[in-house]
């Protein structure tokens, strides 16, 4: 999306008498976006979906809050992101499994799942990611699968940049030593 689209967005979302259209519009330009950010964390389309839900109505009940000193993808990103990390623990919460046994499952979770049109490479990543503290998965994600620039995820994230390449590189590094133990 262009600045000029990104703007009208916010110019319809600061009016109360076009937010609604804002927001359909909103929705429209970056569900897809944010679908695929939602889904590298969650990994399962059918959670996927639900918590991109959430996330849209979090947006839509916090736009009072959203003040337009940002992008608009930048600020819908954060609340889904912060929805697909709360969803991960609340997961890892109920799960009466350890969190070994989670990582080691998310491949065969991957390849069971319907939507997942990856190969065992991919699955195996994955398991890789989510082996991940919470942080460097995130950094990982956002700049591996989005090609996010550390700038933008600095605004995101509220962190500084250096943290986030030095998450980004030890997260590379455990990946890689992941994949090396596995051939």
């Amino acid at each position: 999306m262009d600045k000029n689209s990104d703007q009208q967005i916010k110019d319809l979302l600061s009016n109360p008498d076009t937010q609604r259209r804002g927001f359909e519009m909103m929705v429209r330009e970056y569900s897809e976006q944010l679908y695929w950010q939602v889904r590298r964390i969650v990994l399962t389309h059918e959670d996927s979906n639900d918590v991109l839900q959430n996330a849209f109505i979090k947006a839509w009940n916090g736009l009072g809050s959203f003040h337009g000193d940002s992008k608009v993808i930048t600020w819908v990103s954060r609340i889904a992101i912060n929805e697909s990390l709360d969803f991960v623990r609340r997961q890892k919460n109920m799960s009466l499994v350890s969190t070994d046994d989670d990582e080691s499952c998310v491949a065969n979770t991957l390849m069971a799942d319907d939507y997942f049109d990856g190969d065992e490479t991919e699955a195996q990543l994955q398991e890789a990611i989510a082996g991940l503290p919470e942080v460097q998965r995130t950094v990982f994600t956002l700049r591996y699968y989005d090609e996010m620039k550390y700038s933008e995820m600095s605004k995101l994230l509220n962190t500084s940049e250096g943290s986030l390449k030095a998450s980004y590189h030890i997260a590379v590094k455990k990946i890689s030593e992941f994949f090396k133990s596995h051939d």
